[in-house]
């Protein structure tokens, strides 16, 4: 089983649980592990698989509590990364059907540095890049491009999920957008949401979207759908698996689960060449992966909703 290095943030989110979408009404908030790449290493983890999370979290309460959660999960934190700014925090409202809006308090996320000695342990695994906080300037966003370069060079099945969060750009979504571009160019397998493919396409059609997507160099698009499963395209096929029905409660992490179970799958072959090439066999591990994320759509908080193998 191939090992799965999943970059990027990881914080706490300040979850108002069925108070609206409007934050400024919210006045009571549960606090939960979070982060999307951290979220698809406890994914990984809990199926059975190798989830190892680079990040980097305060020397805080806040972050000594994010490093346990995840080793209780069973993710190997050995190259997180501790910093004097405080952790990161998002505030996250929730609506009655679970839809969610954040609003972020960046803090040492932004401070991971390269690690040049990571080299040598990347040949022949699986780089996952979640890309919430990761482009947004300062230490991260260069070691995030230093990583994409090792993955390139040491013939890594490479996966990336841009993470848009409307309140991080604000009115700067050009600039996302073009940020976004080198690594949807390289990147093996590219997971978008709806408003992701569309946003950064510019193409209002999502199947057009993915044709796009495919020109800029991705060769797998998995486009998720919500409640109406994912979009699968491929070698020039295009299918939408259907999704289970789910009476949701919070869909914080569905997205995290979809791809942190579809990564678990790849990792399992120990071969990478089926995955790129056989539609079918891509059909059956996104269904699955599909069933995950409807599961943690059932729970609050995204790390402990997270399905077992057992559940799938």
């Amino acid at each position: 089983m191939k090992k799965i290095y999943c970059i990027g943030e990881l914080l706490i989110d300040f979850v108002a649980e069925k108070q609206g979408s409007d934050l400024s009404q919210a006045f009571e908030f549960t606090k939960k592990a979070g982060g999307a790449p951290a979220n698809v290493a406890c994914a990984i983890s809990k199926l059975g698989g190798n989830g190892i999370f680079i990040g980097c979290v305060g020397s805080d309460p806040f972050g000594s509590f994010l490093l346990e959660t995840l080793k209780n999960e069973g993710v190997d934190i050995s190259l997180t990364q501790l910093s004097d700014t405080f952790t990161t925090l998002a505030f996250v409202s929730l609506s009655e059907d679970g839809e969610r809006d954040f609003v972020f308090n960046r803090g040492a996320d932004k401070e991971l540095k390269y690690n040049a000695n990571l080299r040598k342990n990347l040949h022949g695994n699986i780089l996952h890049l979640g890309a919430a906080t990761a482009l947004l300037g300062g230490p991260l966003e260069k070691t995030y491009t230093k990583y994409l370069f090792d993955g390139l060079t040491k013939e890594m099945f490479i996966s990336f999920d841009p993470n848009f969060r409307s309140d991080l750009w604000k009115d700067d979504e050009e600039t996302f957008i073009k940020k976004c571009m080198p690594f949807v160019e390289k990147s093996h397998l590219c997971k978008f949401s709806q408003e992701e493919a569309q946003l950064i396409s510019g193409k209002e059609n999502t199947e057009e979207a993915c044709d796009f997507l495919h020109t800029v160099g991705t060769k797998i698009i998995t486009v998720t759908l919500g409640k109406d499963g994912t979009l699968l395209s491929m070698n020039g096929t295009k299918k939408i698996i259907p999704s289970i029905p789910v009476t949701p409660v919070d869909t914080t992490g569905a997205g995290d689960a979809f791809i942190g179970c579809l990564l678990y799958q790849i990792s399992d072959l120990g071969n990478f060449d089926p995955v790129m090439e056989d539609f079918s066999l891509l059909e059956k591990m996104v269904a699955t992966a599909n069933k995950a994320g409807a599961i943690t759509t059932t729970n609050y908080g995204a790390i402990v909703a997270l399905p077992t193998k057992e559940q799938l």
